[in-house]
């Protein structure tokens, strides 16, 4: 006789997420990597040991929002905090299968502008401890970057 699980994945993203009490919980050492040639790293960028040039170190909780990483790094780079700013966020994450890195787009936050994607946490992102994070940064006098899955045509 086979059991059978009942619970789907609408239930499963409907969980809630563990709160973590920051005054309790050590902080993880967050590798964040930022850009502004309006596209993300490669995944090769990060392979043998080598990263990208233009690293953050931030301390931070699996709790964290997409809108407080960004507040973290217009505190670093002035030109973003120009409103309108866009930041298009990526985990960066090892490969078993390739051995190599992955990067998993997961939203974006404007700065002056609430939007939909603010609160999303690293948490819910299934961000583990020892993945990356990719930064792209676009003046709001540009366009954000085009998807580069999609075709010209």
């Amino acid at each position: 006789m086979a059991l059978e699980s009942r619970i789907t994945q609408e239930e499963i993203r409907k969980e809630p997420e563990k709160s973590i009490d920051r005054e309790k919980t050590c902080p993880l050492l967050l590798r964040v990597f930022t850009t502004n040639s309006g596209r993300h790293h490669r995944g090769d960028e990060f392979a043998r040991g080598n990263v990208p040039a233009s690293e953050l170190q931030v301390y931070t909780w699996m709790d964290a929002t997409l809108k407080e990483l960004s507040g973290l790094v217009k505190e670093v780079y002035p030109e973003a905090r120009r409103k309108g700013t866009t930041f298009s966020f990526a985990i960066v994450y090892p490969d078993q299968m390739r051995l190599g890195y992955r990067v998993k787009d997961v939203g974006s936050t404007v700065a002056g502008r609430k939007g939909a994607e603010d609160l999303m946490s690293l948490q819910s992102q299934r961000f583990q401890i020892g993945d990356y994070l990719d930064i792209v940064i676009t003046p709001p006098n540009r366009p954000p970057p085009a998807n580069p899955r999609m075709r010209p045509f």
